[in-house]
């Protein structure tokens, strides 16, 4: 087990599989499938016969019951693309093995350091094998070692039979970046009653709350006219989506809230004279500061737009997901059995909230209740990201004893 998860991770975070939102299909880039198939083969190696990739580039696969007890079945589950965020080509990982401490300087990119400063955690890693990119890509651990800490698992399952344990189906997503992961997922073909995401971050967390997010579309249309002959006419619709975005309230952006706040967060500004359009985020951990943040922002473009009697706006708010809170508290267990696990893989387990979302998110509103577990990466969505060999192995023990306690407690 201490090799082969990493090993893995090796092999998987070398193959690109960064999703892009400007694509309307699903898988977002086909160059996803290529790590799905490589999945499929692996899984099918180990003995997973059923394994196998959909239409959408979704990989599916059971590790069959080998006990008497009727078990609910239960779903690991890890996403397969890295973010657009920043460069998922050509990744080199490096490892720093036995590290000593200190910031790491990234030799891809000298003028890229893992402070220590900034990352506190590795006080916590000294003996331990880092593995970090070059520094000119991300190393896209968020959620390939996700990935790997299942296979390998499911591996282990496998080659020790006296380890009992329930029918276990395993999931593996594309798009999950993109807000994406499970808008094709067959959950009748998967036949889980309980799942978990492995996409968390320090070994011990699991997080049982994400944010409820939604995506704010603005378009304004202003009065366009020659500038020439513009005094008194022109009403410059970039100019009024500017103002829109200058008002919205500074502390209340991601760059300045933590813990439990949530932020309103333009991600797209664009267009011309006549018309332009912005796009933002908005993030609560709860519904009714979720629509108190679009009620606010919809004065804001009201209010702007008083000085300009000939323009106007549209306001379209799409939900993208909700906190996944509301439903894990009404399976109290599924969480319960996550701390025990993680007590006998050795740790301390923390309950965290996630300043985001997760496919589990979507999963539990959609059915299938599904907290977070950690994976072990740290500064996802950047060249800075690195996990540790050890805590990726943390995270395969606390799946064999996940499993062996669902048996038991059957």
């Amino acid at each position: 087990m201490n090799s082969t998860v990493l090993e893995r991770f090796l092999r998987y975070v070398a193959i690109d599989t960064q999703s892009d939102p400007r694509s309307p299909s699903q898988p977002s880039t086909d160059k996803q499938r290529n790590l799905g198939r490589l999945l499929v083969g692996e899984l099918l190696a180990i003995g997973l016969t059923d394994a196998h990739l959909d239409e959408h580039g979704n990989v599916y696969a059971t590790v069959p019951a080998n006990t008497a007890r009727r078990v609910p079945v239960i779903c690991f589950c890890a996403h397969m693309d890295t973010a657009p965020d920043f460069s998922g080509t050509g990744v080199k990982p490096q490892i720093v093995e036995n590290y000593r401490g200190g910031d790491i300087r990234l030799t891809g990119d000298p003028k890229q350091v893992i402070r220590l400063a900034d990352n506190p955690e590795l006080a916590n890693q000294i003996g331990n094998d880092i593995v970090t990119s070059d520094g000119t890509t991300l190393l896209g651990a968020d959620d390939k070692a996700g990935i790997a800490e299942i296979v390998a698992a499911a591996e282990l399952l496998v080659d020790n039979p006296a380890i009992r344990h329930g029918a276990i189906r395993l999931l593996f997503t594309t798009d999950e970046e993109i807000g994406r992961g499970v808008d094709k997922v067959d959950l009748e073909k998967l036949g889980a009653d309980f799942a978990y995401t492995l996409d968390g971050s320090t070994a011990g967390t699991i997080e049982t709350e994400t944010f409820s997010a939604d995506r704010v579309d603005i378009a304004i249309f202003g009065v366009a006219i020659h500038p020439g002959f513009a005094y008194g006419k022109m009403e410059n619709a970039v100019r009024i989506a500017a103002e829109i975005v200058a008002r919205l309230p500074k502390d209340a952006a991601p760059e300045t809230t933590q813990d439990r706040q949530g932020f309103i967060h333009p991600t797209d500004l664009s267009g011309s004279m006549e018309k332009a359009a912005i796009s933002l985020i908005v993030r609560d951990f709860d519904e009714a500061g979720l629509a108190r943040k679009e009620k606010l922002l919809e004065e804001i473009v009201r209010d702007v737009l008083k000085a300009y009697p000939g323009s106007s706006y549209t306001f379209a708010v799409t939900e993208q997901y909700r906190n996944m809170k509301v439903v894990l508290d009404r399976t109290p267990q599924i969480v319960d059995y996550a701390v025990e696990a993680v007590r006998r893989a050795g740790m301390e387990p923390v309950l965290g909230s996630i300043r985001g979302g997760t496919d589990g998110s979507r999963l539990s509103h959609m059915g299938l209740p599904c907290p977070n577990i950690f994976a072990g990466g740290h500064a996802f969505h950047s060249p800075l990201e690195w996990v540790s060999r050890q805590d990726m192995e943390k995270a395969v023990a606390t799946i064999v004893e996940l499993a062996k306690i669902w048996e038991e407690r059957a």
